[in-house]
């Protein structure tokens, strides 16, 4: 049975990249290597590989769908997002043409077919990251998807002018598809909460979006992306996401396996990805600038910039099309950039926190509009993060009489919050910069709703090494992380799923009280 063969390979390798402290991802690219030397040891051929080739678009294309549930296509209208997008394709390009034509010896337009493949980030890798970071909604994330979005749109058209294939006449019927906004909206109403829910999305990702747009003449991975971003305004779209998040993840596995399983590299295919990766810097550099040119500041640009600091599989995709002899070389490349870039991208708050002084000094005067400074005002007790917890929260102690100000880095959750009268502010916890110029003359408590485990960490920290000496209270899902918010200076820490026990338990005991 050839599944069990991918399975076994990718947890073993999997849990050693864990052990090891990377990301297994990681591990999952080293089995895919690891099978196409041993395959034939173990059973695995060219049929088996296509059928995991199949895999691994599915999982794609669940990405991209949930990816689209969390865009707002506001954010791709945007001159840093436009503007960081193509201009980095066209630096990026010009930069890897004379290396590759001068260490490989191509054809002009070869080398150059090449070089615009290498431009392109990764939407797989960095989605999952952002997403694994809940990251996504946040300022720099937004920016991140925005950028991938522009560079893959950037990616078909180089596709179809290359192979010589046009879009059916048919694929004019796109621009029509947000008329099928209110039916997507009903159908999803009437799905239910349970498999029916997870049918529709797959329904819409894989069906509808994916093979429908193959139909037309596009590319299958725009239509998941498409589908799920006219969901994205639903109230049931977060809910949707999560229904699909373990599919997701384990035809994911499938898509780094697949990237080793094409075939092990000889001398030339390893020098390629060495001279590659030497070069890779400086396509982070280039979008480090290239957004403090656009008024970012340094923090925004250099979190956004280690997101895209990899190459992509459109890379890959491309090359099946135009350059299919360098298919091997490119999956090679393409591997070790998401084993450097994966760990980094796990480090990238504390490494920020440690160049911050140098790259602070290389931010323009002028501010962004998302990057304003914050006051607080006379509010006394601040709730960081405002998703169901925290907004449950917020509403518990404004009607005890308390003034309350809440903060998140989800434009969605804070739009939601203010349709509901309550006062919410953007803000990122992470973010060096926020804690120094933070105004809160006022606060005597802060609640941690945070989402991310180090985020509320890294908060706590801040505001004990900002002097400040009121209450600071949160919740976690487990003991070794609630003691890890503690260690870093909170005066409480509750476990969110014995505290939900206690007030159930609290409800039994006042209403049978009640009756009595």
């Amino acid at each position: 049975m050839i599944e069990a063969t991918w399975i076994t390979f990718a947890f073993v390798m999997g849990l050693g990249a864990r052990f090891i402290g990377l990301p297994p991802l990681v591990g999952y690219l080293g089995a895919g290597f690891a099978l196409a030397g041993f395959g034939d040891y173990v059973g695995v051929g060219p049929r088996d590989s296509a059928v995991l080739d199949h895999i691994a678009h599915l999982g794609v294309l669940l990405l991209l769908f949930t990816v689209g549930l969390k865009l707002k296509l506001g954010n791709l209208v945007k001159r840093e997002v436009i503007g960081g997008g193509v201009l980095h394709f066209a630096l990026s390009s010009l930069i890897f043409l004379p290396a590759i034509v001068l260490s490989l010896d191509l054809p002009w337009l070869q080398a150059l077919l090449l070089a615009m493949a290498l431009s392109f980030s990764s939407t797989v890798l960095a989605a999952k990251v952002l997403e694994g970071k809940r990251e996504l909604r946040a300022f720099h994330g937004r920016i991140a998807i925005g950028v991938l979005i522009i560079q893959d749109l950037i990616a078909l058209i180089v596709m179809s002018l290359a192979s010589g294939e046009v879009p059916s006449p048919w694929a004019l019927l796109v621009f029509a598809l947000p008329l099928l906004r209110p039916l997507l909206f009903r159908l999803l109403d009437a799905s239910g909460h349970e498999e029916l829910m997870v049918l529709l999305g797959l329904l819409l990702a894989l069906v509808v979006g994916g093979y429908g747009f193959e139909l037309l003449g596009l590319s299958s991975e725009l239509g998941a992306l498409a589908f799920g971003a006219m969901l994205a305004a639903h109230k049931r779209a977060t809910e949707l996401s999560n229904s699909l998040w373990s599919i997701k993840e384990v035809f994911l596995v499938g898509f780094f396996l697949q990237i080793g399983i094409g075939g092990l590299p000889d001398a030339d295919a390893l020098m390629f990805a060495l001279v590659m990766t030497v070069l890779l810097p400086l396509k982070g550099l280039l979008f480090f600038f290239l957004f403090l040119m656009f008024r970012l500041r340094a923090r925004s640009a250099f979190l956004t910039s280690v997101s895209l600091t990899n190459y992509s599989e459109f890379g890959l995709i491309m090359a099946s099309v135009v350059l299919p002899q360098w298919m091997i070389p490119l999956a090679i490349t393409v591997a070790v950039s998401f084993v450097l870039s994966a760990p980094l991208n796990r480090i990238s708050h504390p490494l920020y926190d440690r160049l911050a002084r140098r790259l602070i000094a290389l931010e323009r005067d002028t501010r962004h509009p998302d990057e304003r400074q914050i006051s607080l005002g006379d509010a006394q007790i601040l709730v960081m993060g405002m998703g169901r917890t925290g907004r449950a929260a917020y509403d518990h102690l404004q009607e005890k009489g308390f003034r309350v100000t809440g903060m998140d880095s989800d434009p969605v959750a804070i739009e939601l919050s203010q349709n509901a009268g309550r006062q919410v502010l953007f803000a990122d916890g992470e973010d060096q910069m926020f804690w120094q110029r933070l105004d809160m003359p006022m606060i005597e408590a802060v609640v941690l709703s945070l989402n991310d485990a180090e985020a509320k960490i890294i908060a706590t920290q801040k505001l004990r090494g900002r002097g400040f000496t009121g209450l600071i209270v949160s919740h976690a899902m487990y003991e070794d992380i609630a003691k890890r918010i503690q260690d870093a200076g909170a005066d409480r820490t509750y476990l969110t799923m014995s505290e939900a026990g206690a007030g159930l338990a609290e409800h039994v005991c006042r209403d049978l009280n009640g009756k009595r």
